[in-house]
């Protein structure tokens, strides 16, 4: 596929999505999401780690607007239904890490577009904004789903009520995030960590997104359970035989990703 909003790139099995309309700080609009779920899906399928990030000194300002008129005759039901489910199930579904890149302001639908991905690296410069009660709307896009169980209900409450900047270095002391970077040290940062994630046991990050996400809607029994059937399941893997032999041998692991 052709992409005319992001730009797709796949080096040392490293997926790179990047929103690419920085002349509207990388607003999603009908094209770019379909463009995003294309690109998720495909580098699911070819790479080992997928990348999100942004053009410009933006990540995604959320929901592109337009002019006042269709602003106010959007069907926002069928948006997030037939546009932002399919997308936000790509990165979620995603057989391999997905990693969100904040390079800048992360709003509203960007905001929660960038919470999706299984880790979150932000440029101490970024922010992130519930932006959605200022133009009398809920937060969407996951975010009632992934702000309570990323910052707890009282952060993930105010966010949503008052419509405050969340500064990078906030959302990481409060657990909205993995790490905020400094700006210098970010573009290089990001990348030295996608490469450790293309180079890691592809199968077991499989099962450990499985395994955390399910503790949510399990007992401990469950969860118990659950975590020897998947260690099972790894410990048939290529790559665990041969992190246990590197590791014996004193050497880095090899892994395939299988």
């Amino acid at each position: 596929m052709n992409y005319d909003t992001i730009s797709f790139d796949i080096t040392d099995d490293v997926a790179i999505v990047t929103l690419n309309r920085p002349e509207v700080m990388n607003a999603l609009n009908t094209q770019m999401r379909a463009e995003i779920t294309d690109a998720v899906l495909a580098g699911g399928k070819s790479a080992r780690v997928v990348v999100l990030t942004g053009a410009g000194k933006s990540f995604c300002s959320g929901q592109d607007l337009g002019d006042r008129a269709n602003a106010a005759n959007l069907d926002l039901e069928r948006t997030l239904r037939d546009e932002y489910v399919p997308m936000l199930r790509a990165i979620y579904d995603c057989p391999v890490p997905t990693i969100s890149a904040v390079n800048g302001a992360a709003a509203g639908a960007g905001a929660n577009l960038a919470l999706a991905a299984d880790v979150v690296i932000a440029t101490e410069s970024a922010f992130f904004l519930q932006a959605f009660t200022r133009i009398g709307l809920i937060p969407d896009a996951g975010g009632t789903y992934y702000l309570p169980r990323q910052m707890g209900l009282a952060k993930a409450m105010g966010a949503a009520l008052f419509a405050d900047k969340i500064t990078a270095r906030q959302a990481d002391d409060w657990g909205m995030i993995y790490e905020a970077v400094s700006d210098t040290r970010f573009a290089d940062h990001w990348k030295s960590r996608a490469l450790h994630l293309a180079k890691g046991p592809t199968a077991a990050y499989q099962r450990v997104k499985q395994s955390i996400r399910a503790s949510f809607d399990n007992d401990l029994e469950d969860q118990l359970a659950l975590e020897a059937k998947l260690q099972g399941q790894c410990g048939q893997t290529r790559d665990f035989k041969e992190g246990v032999v590197a590791f014996l041998e004193k050497r880095p692991a090899q892994y395939e990703g299988r």
